[in-house]
């Protein structure tokens, strides 16, 4: 029996994925929060056609 887990995670950023750029600002800007020790991904939410900068660690409001 297969299980799966699912691991709570922070948004930091959204960027739309129509940009002309495409995902290169959300790039840049996870490259930017890995810089100051957080570490940052980008995901592609196919439902809102945005691309999400999340971090696995719990951020403070």
């Amino acid at each position: 029996m297969a299980t799966t887990t699912t691991q709570a995670r922070t948004v930091l950023e959204r960027f739309p994925a129509g940009s002309p750029r495409g995902s290169w600002p959300a790039e840049e800007y996870a490259a930017q929060q890995r810089l100051q020790g957080q570490p940052a991904q980008v995901v592609m939410h196919l439902p809102s056609d945005t691309f999400l900068v999340v971090t696995d660690t719990p951020t403070d409001p």
